[in-house]
């Protein structure tokens, strides 16, 4: 899974079919631990994801933490359908807190909605610490008019490259040679434009040519900075490939014959990954 970093996944006997793309968040929690120390941060908050996510990391977080000679001055929990009181409460925890560094071990969603409370209140001023579930968001960058997360550090999955993905996710206009409608309405949108059988009922718009130039087009389509996570999934689908190759027995053909199901394939995908 590609961005299943809990912790508890690891658990094979609750998961025995589950195999990681995406270290484990015990390593992550802990890495966290040693950023805060390495900075001489020694009285720190600590808020997280009601959820197995952040449950699971902050308690890893501040077992490390505490072996590290560093103390939570306050360790909250929250979820984003919370109540507006709920917020509002951890918002007055952080005001009276001493601390000036608050770790957040929480995913994007919920960051998002903590986000704007703080925004409400301007509260600034705080160094910010946060697990790869929404330190890198670029949804979260966006909402920070306020400048309340400026100079936020954190962790995220390593640089990663895969030939040819770029282009494949661009090329988008083979779609419309069989007639696809989605290749239409995405287009439209794309360009904010429209094609002469479009049912589109915007006016003044120009007309679609189909020969638009996607590399010029900037938005989260065309954005590439995941392509660390992208890189998981394909190494995900690539190990299903591997397993369901040898299963076949694959060479110039593959025996079509086999009947093939979930547990054979998990056994396959284990061995090759213990083998690997």
């Amino acid at each position: 899974i590609a961005f299943a970093t809990c912790a508890c996944l690891s658990d094979k006997t609750k998961y025995p079919s589950f195999l990681r793309t995406v270290p484990s968040d015990y390593y992550q929690s802990r890495a966290l631990a040693q950023l805060v120390k390495h900075f001489g941060w020694t009285w720190v908050g600590a808020i997280r994801t009601n959820d197995d996510y952040g449950n699971n990391g902050m308690a890893t977080f501040t077992e490390t933490a505490q072996q590290l000679g560093i103390c939570l001055e306050y360790s909250v929990s929250f979820f984003r359908t919370d109540s507006s009181d709920k917020i509002k409460h951890i918002i007055d925890i952080i005001k009276a807190s001493i601390s000036k560094v608050v770790v957040a071990f929480v995913v994007a969603t919920d960051m998002n909605v903590l986000l704007e409370a703080l925004s409400q209140h301007n509260l600034t001023g705080h160094q910010w610490v946060g697990s790869e579930g929404w330190i890198i968001d670029t949804r979260t960058a966006k909402m920070d008019t306020h400048h309340i997360l400026d100079g936020a550090i954190g962790l995220f999955i390593p640089k990663a490259h895969v030939s040819g993905m770029k282009e494949f996710i661009l090329d988008v206009k083979s779609l419309n040679s069989s007639g696809n409608k989605m290749f239409t309405e995405f287009w439209e949108t794309l360009f904010n434009c429209k094609f002469k059988q479009s049912n589109s009922s915007a006016e003044n718009q120009r007309e679609c040519t189909g020969h638009e130039d996607l590399t010029g087009v900037k938005n989260s389509f065309t954005d590439m900075s995941f392509m660390p996570t992208l890189n998981n999934l394909y190494k995900g689908v690539y190990a299903v490939a591997h397993a369901l190759h040898n299963i076949l027995g694959c060479n110039e053909t593959c025996n079509n014959k086999v009947q093939i199901d979930p547990l054979m394939v998990s056994s396959t995908l284990n061995q090759l990954y213990l083998s690997s």
